[in-house]
């Protein structure tokens, strides 16, 4: 700051600027010290009027001349002012700052002998540049506002406090100052870091008032050794990272280090600094356009904001207008309802009115007869007369007096789904999707079949980097027939049992997320052991001698059993353990020894049928897929919610075929809300309730009647509710492909859903208003055992 001082101060007088104005030349005065060297030149000999007399001085005749005065007296201290030939001589006098300039002109003379008017010409200091002032005079030149400012903020800085340059947070002010570090130092400052013993003890404290003055007036000593005042610094020792002098030097002190000249490491540092200041430079200016990025993308918001308002505004219309167009075309149905309704009864009322003149006819037509008093007259129409009062009798009796039509419209509007929809309408977080899975690579040291069962392990390829959630792994039915989904989890080990004896099978795998699926799998060829007894009975699967030890059991397996167990029919047979994870996940490990497989790349078998299956199994929900909204207890056999939203739970495990049974306790009940029961796939909607989207079959009851929906369509209501303490069953024959419920062991309604086929996980949705208790493992209810053994 102290070196910046000389460039505020005026040329002229020295100090610092007062109302500084810009001169042409660029360089800037005090507008008084212009004012004082102004001269007055006649009007016939100024510049432009020289020129327009064709004059042979030209303006840079006249800047040379006027130059060549000022620097010919640079010796004796004094000028004369030569722009002109008849102007006269004039002192210069020198300013503060060594620079020539010329005084104020003198008097002017009586008016007697006023000459002609004269212009104004001012010469600057530093250039001697002349200028002729026009009519407006000083006033003409701009005034340098910045550069007052420049001046009031460094004089308010000087005037302030001198404060310490080691204070970490608030700078105390200042007690001393080393000449030899150049540092202004608090007391606590100076008896940490510059105590007066060791080398430090020979440097001069000097009070700060008087260490400013001489930082500023002094030239700056030549630094010299701490332990050699008479030396300067010539070397530089690189391991203790200070400059040294010879003397250091002869004396040993850096006799193993490497020392380099001086002036080399001042250039090396100071490039070095350079470098480091050109890259901390780039990232100045990578701020500066990321905050014009920033800007832009605020410019962007906004716009964009406006943009999606008015798609948001008329995506809303749409839906209005569509409403209205529903409106119109439901009143246009009850209005013919209407009509046909009026038409009906009108009509009725016609043909009554035409029947009750003809009978009231009749009647008067007898009464008239009656009073007849010839017995033979009267006994010839007699008979005839009583006839036909008794058909007319009856023609009123088959239902004329009985209203063809009701005052009631047959018409329900079932608004509750669609106002469900308008609630539940938001918006979707756009994202960008990840690519699917690469297809797994089946491990063939690690793939096996030991008697009827097979393992099966995989993974993905070594270089792949996207995300999966999990795999699939389908099996054929040993004829080369349909490949039938057997496990989806994100294990990469599965042991399929249960298979039969002396067959070929054809297994494959594919890995998905949420994007997609990924191909296939290589398929890999497995041949079950031979078998010498019925393959209908129940067989204990004795391991071989040869072969007892290549299987080792993991405690945390779970197998998928397909053992047969009556003729005719197979069932599901889950191998429970303390550390069970999930009906058909198995974490065995075998090895390869003894495997029978090979590599085919032939297209996949056409569909064929598979054996009946009846499924006993047992799980709980599943709180790894379920809504964040569920809350689970009792080993996540009870569920509930904690919103007033519905909100989907599945089950863990999942089933593609067999017939699986399973019930639901109603613990509490309030308020009367909507449960919905059923089964769904994997991807189901979970902020909707059970049924809305087509990936869910269910029932949803109330405390007075249920109904059936799949893809949001309504059907079957059905008399009969829940309340708490009634239990709600649900059963899936995947052998006929059927969905039925029940309440209370009795069935409700017919059978729901039929025509079902691939992987269902069992599904319930509620809301905070009901809590429910999964039992599983049942047997098959009866009413569902009647009907299959009627013929």
């Amino acid at each position: 700051m102290e070196e910046m001082e000389e460039e505020l101060k005026c040329p002229v007088c020295g100090s610092f600027y007062r109302e500084p104005i810009i001169l042409p030349c660029s360089h800037n005065l005090c507008q008084a010290c212009a004012r004082n060297i102004l001269v007055q030149t006649p009007e016939s000999e100024s510049p432009q009027s020289r020129r327009a007399s064709g004059s042979a001085v030209s303006d840079y005749d006249y800047l040379d001349l006027d130059k060549m005065s000022l620097y010919s007296e640079a010796d004796s201290g004094y000028g004369s002012y030569g722009g002109f030939a008849s102007a006269p001589t004039t002192p210069c006098q020198k300013s503060p700052n060594g620079v020539r300039v010329f005084p104020p002109t003198a008097p002017p003379p009586p008016a007697a002998l006023a000459p002609p008017p004269r212009n104004a010409c001012l010469t600057c200091p530093q250039c001697h540049r002349s200028l002729v002032l026009d009519e407006r005079g000083l006033r003409g030149f701009p005034r340098n506002r910045l550069l007052e400012g420049v001046i009031d903020r460094y004089q308010q800085g000087r005037a302030a406090a001198l404060r310490c340059q080691l204070c970490e947070k608030a700078p105390k002010e200042a007690a001393v100052m080393c000449e030899q570090c150049d540092v202004f130092y608090c007391d606590p400052c100076r008896l940490r870091c510059h105590p007066p013993r060791g080398p430090l003890a020979k440097h001069r404290l000097v009070p700060p008032a008087q260490g400013r003055v001489s930082r500023r007036l002094s030239p700056r000593k030549i630094s010299t050794c701490t332990d050699h005042e008479l030396e300067n610094h010539s070397m530089y020792c690189v391991q203790c990272k200070s400059p040294v002098c010879y003397q250091c030097l002869e004396e040993g002190k850096h006799s193993s280090h490497e020392v380099k000249a001086l002036g080399a490491m001042w250039k090396l540092h100071k490039s070095q600094l350079s470098q480091a200041l050109n890259g901390l430079s780039d990232r100045a200016k990578e701020a500066k356009e990321f905050l014009v990025q920033l800007r832009n993308m605020v410019q962007q918001i906004q716009e964009n904001s406006v943009e999606f308002e008015a798609c948001l505004v008329a995506q809303c219309d749409a839906l209005i207008d569509a409403l209205n167009r529903r409106k119109a075309q439901l009143l246009s149905r009850v209005n013919k309802e209407h009509e046909h309704k009026l038409k009906v009864v009108r009509d009725q009322i016609s043909h009554c009115t035409v029947k009750l003149r003809q009978t009231t006819g009749l009647m008067e037509y007898c009464l008239e007869v009656i009073k007849e008093n010839d017995p033979s007259g009267f006994l010839q129409i007699s008979d005839a007369l009583i006839r036909r009062v008794h058909l007319t009798e009856d023609q009123w009796g088959k239902g004329t007096l009985t209203p063809r039509m009701t005052t009631d419209f047959d018409l329900n509007l079932d608004n509750a789904p669609l106002l469900q929809s308008i609630h539940q309408l938001d918006f979707v977080q756009m994202k960008v999707s990840s690519p699917v899975p690469a297809p797994p690579i089946l491990q063939l040291e690690e793939c096996c079949t030991h008697n009827n069962s097979a393992t099966l392990s995989w993974k993905q390829p070594p270089l792949s980097t996207v995300q999966v959630e999990g795999y699939i792994l389908e099996l054929d039915d040993g004829n080369g027939g349909q490949f039938r989904e057997v496990y989806v989890g994100k294990e990469t080990m599965c042991t399929v049992d249960g298979l039969h004896y002396n067959s070929t099978y054809s297994a494959r795998v594919k890995a998905f997320n949420k994007t997609g699926v990924s191909p296939y799998s290589k398929t890999l060829v497995l041949q079950t052991s031979e078998d010498t007894q019925s393959e209908e009975q129940t067989l204990p699967f004795p391991v071989p001698l040869e072969r007892s030890q290549l299987r080792r059991m993991s405690p945390f397996s779970s197998t998928l059993n397909l053992q047969p167990s009556f003729p005719g029919r197979s069932y599901f047979e889950l191998r429970s353990s303390a550390h069970q994870l999930s009906l058909h996940s198995s974490l065995q490990s075998l090895n390869s020894a003894g495997c029978n497989f090979d590599i085919q790349g032939t297209p996949y078998s056409q569909l064929v049928d598979i054996k009946k299956m009846v499924a006993v199994a047992w799980f709980s929900f599943d709180p790894a897929s379920a809504h964040a909204d569920i809350i689970f207890s009792n080993d996540n056999l009870t569920v509930t919610c904690n919103s007033y939203d519905d909100r989907v739970v599945l089950g863990k495990t999942g089933f593609s075929k067999g017939l699986h049974y399973w019930e639901l306790s109603i613990d509490r009940y309030d308020n009367h809300p909507d449960p919905a029961f059923g089964v769904a796939r994997i991807d189901v909607l979970k902020d909707a309730m059970l049924g809305k989207d087509d990936k869910a079959w269910a029932m949803y009851v109330d405390n007075n009647r249920s109904w059936f929906m799949h893809n949001n369509s309504h059907t079957n209501r059905t008399e009969g509710g829940i309340t708490k303490g009634a239990t709600v069953g649900v059963l899936l024959d995947l052998t006929r492909r059927t969905l039925t419920f029940s309440i209370n062991e009795d069935q409700q309604g017919p059978v729901a859903f039929e025509n079902l086929e691939g992987l269902f996980f069992p599904a319930v949705s509620l809301n905070r208003n009901v809590q429910v208790t999964l039992h599983t493992g049942l047997p098959v209810p009866e009413f569902y055992t009647s009907r299959s053994t009627m013929p």
